[in-house]
């Protein structure tokens, strides 16, 4: 038992680990989606942002109370409406998964849901890990510049 207990650890935490970024993949994924919807619907401004433990949005490059700059740090989906800022659903942080973003923030508009700025893309993966190593257990969220999301495995590449 203990024999094959030494050869099966490393395939359950690889398994465990590949599970933990597909996960906050998809939750980012739906946040998203849900950011989209909710400019339509509310026809009002609606902003994703890192959040920190206060759930307030953290500025570029500041870090979070764990010392991670990028987008583990948890999220917060805020909606705009007369000039008050009401938190929609919020992500607490996941260190153990690593998310690089293109931007530390994202605004989605009326009437369409569109994207300011463009195409963004998220790059999820183990943190401390090769990427090459790892490239099953990675995954690519790109959000198009209409406000539709996609998820692929594998990483963003150079064309992100």
């Amino acid at each position: 038992m203990a024999i094959l207990a030494t050869f099966a650890a490393p395939s359950f935490i690889a398994w465990q680990m590949r599970d933990q970024v597909d996960a906050r993949s998809r939750a980012l994924f739906s946040t998203l989606s849900l950011a989209r919807a909710e400019a339509v619907r509310r026809g009002a401004h609606v902003t994703l942002c890192r959040i920190d433990a206060s759930r307030d949005c953290l500025a570029v490059g500041r870090s979070c109370d764990n010392g991670v700059t990028d987008w583990s740090c948890g999220w917060g989906l805020f909606v705009e409406r007369d000039g008050v800022s009401t938190l929609l659903r919020m992500q607490p942080a996941m260190t153990s998964v690593s998310i690089a973003g293109t931007s530390p923030e994202l605004s989605f508009t009326p009437p369409a849901g569109q994207v300011i700025g463009g195409f963004r893309s998220f790059e999820f993966g183990p943190r401390g890990t090769d990427p090459a190593a790892n490239a099953g257990a990675r995954r690519c969220v790109r959000l198009a510049a209409g406000g539709r999301a996609r998820i692929t495995t594998g990483s963003c590449g150079a064309s992100a």
